[in-house]
């Protein structure tokens, strides 16, 4: 079981996104869920090991930069390291 990784989503075609580049980063490493919502709610949450790491409601927008996605391939590391 790899390190738990949730995605809560109001669009899915961004969560997709999201999914498959952290699955090329760290292939067999990650658990990832996604949780869509049920109608459009602008979030894009991502927790890694329960603690949330990016908020699109928080003013992070969505994982759409080189910098954000860094962001959180750091926070992954650093939980994986602690694992």
């Amino acid at each position: 079981m790899g390190l738990p990784v949730q995605v809560v989503y109001g669009y899915k075609s961004k969560y997709l996104q999201l999914k498959k580049k952290l699955e090329d980063e760290f292939p067999g490493c990650l658990d990832i869920c996604g949780e869509g919502t049920p109608q459009a709610t602008g979030f894009f949450e991502v927790m890694v090991a329960g603690k949330l790491v990016h908020s699109k409601k928080r003013g992070d927008g969505y994982v759409d930069t080189e910098s954000k996605f860094l962001k959180l391939v750091a926070a992954i590391k650093a939980a994986l390291a602690r694992a």
